[in-house]
C-alpha cells in the first residue's frame, strides 16, 4: 500500500509530458512484455475451469485495462492529492464486493466506518478549487467510477489463488491478457500521433507504474487478500495515503488544503472504525 501510494503522483507526472491513453496503455503493455518470460518460466498455464477462467478474466479485464484507461483520464483532470484521497476509499468497496460474493452482511461497525469514510468521499470532492492543484468535479467522479471497478478485479484476483492459480500467475496472465486488449490501441495512437517525445521523468514513472504498480502491486495485494481475507485485509489500503500526501507535497509542490484534511480524517476514521470489527 506503501508502494502503491506513489501511483497517483507518478501518474501526474508522466501526464505532464504524456496523454494519458499513451500512458494507460503502456503502463499495462510495458508490463506485459515483462509478463512473457516470467511465464514461461514458471510455467503455469491459463486455468482449465470455467470458473477460474471467468475470475481471471474480470480480474484483467477490470485491473490492467479499464482501471488504467479510466483512472488516468480522471487523474488528468484532477490533482494528485484528490486522486489519493479517493482511492483511499478501496476497502470500502473492495470489502462490499467480498460481502457479496460470500453472500455475508457486514456487521453494524463496518457498515458504520463504511458510511463515515464515504462522507468523507464527499467533503473530499466537494472541497476542489484552484488550491489544489487543477482539480475538478469531473476529475474527481471519473477517478471514483474506476476505484469503483478496480475494487471487482481485486476480489476476483484473490479468489485465484485457492483455486490453483498463484498470486504470481494471476498477476502475470492479467497483464498479459491486458496487454492483448490495449496493444492494438497503443499501435493507432503511435501511428496516428507518432511515438510522443518526453523526457526521463516521465518515461520513468511510466515504467514504474508498469514494473511496480502493475506488477509487483498486484503480486502482493492478491497474495495478501487470498492469505488474510478480503474484507480484514482490504482496511489496510488506508495506508496509501500516507506515502501519497509526502510525495504530492515533495514532488508536486501541493497543499493540503482544509477540506482535504478533513476528508482524509473522516475517510482513515471510517476504515479504522471498519477494521476494528
Amino acid at each position: 500500500m506503501v508502494i502503491w501510494g506513489a501511483t497517483p503522483i507518478l501518474t501526474r507526472v508522466a501526464l505532464d509530458e504524456l496523454p494519458p491513453l499513451v500512458v494507460a496503455c503502456l503502463r499495462t503493455i510495458i508490463a506485459g512484455l515483462v509478463a512473457i518470460p516470467l511465464l514461461a518460466a514458471i510455467r503455469q498455464r491459463l486455468p482449465s475451469s470455467r470458473g477460474s477462467r471467468t475470475l481471471l478474466g474480470i480480474s484483467a479485464a477490470v485491473g490492467f485495462v479499464v482501471f488504467p484507461v479510466v483512472y488516468t483520464v480522471g487523474q488528468q483532470r484532477t490533482s494528485a492529492l484528490h486522486g489519493v484521497m479517493i482511492l483511499a476509499a478501496l476497502p470500502i468497496f473492495t470489502g462490499v464486493y467480498a460481502a457479496i460474493v460470500v453472500r455475508r452482511v457486514p456487521r453494524r461497525a463496518w457498515l458504520a466506518g463504511c458510511a463515515v469514510a464515504l462522507v468523507g468521499e464527499v467533503v473530499l470532492i466537494a472541497g476542489r478549487g484552484t488550491s489544489t492543484g487543477g482539480a475538478t468535479l469531473a476529475g474527481d467522479l471519473i477517478v471514483l467510477a474506476a476505484a469503483l471497478c478496480v475494487s471487482a478485479g481485486y476480489v476476483a484476483g484473490a479468489m485465484l489463488p485457492p483455486r490453483g492459480l498463484s498470486s504470481l500467475a494471476t498477476t502475470l496472465w492479467g497483464v498479459l491478457l491486458g496487454t492483448v486488449v490495449l496493444a492494438p490501441l497503443a499501435a493507432v495512437l503511435f501511428a496516428r500521433d507518432g511515438v510522443p517525445e518526453a523526457g526521463a521523468k516521465a518515461w520513468g514513472a511510466v515504467v514504474f507504474l508498469a514494473l511496480v504498480t502493475s506488477i509487483l502491486g498486484y503480486l502482493g495485494w492478491y497474495w495478501a487478500l487470498a492469505r488474510g481475507g478480503i474484507a480484514r485485509i482490504a482496511t489496510l489500503q488506508f495506508l496509501q495515503p500516507v506515502s501519497g500526501f509526502v510525495l504530492a507535497a515533495i514532488v508536486l509542490g501541493e497543499d493540503v488544503t482544509v477540506p482535504i484534511a478533513v476528508g482524509s480524517a473522516l475517510i482513515v476514521g471510517g476504515i479504522v472504525i471498519a477494521q476494528r470489527t
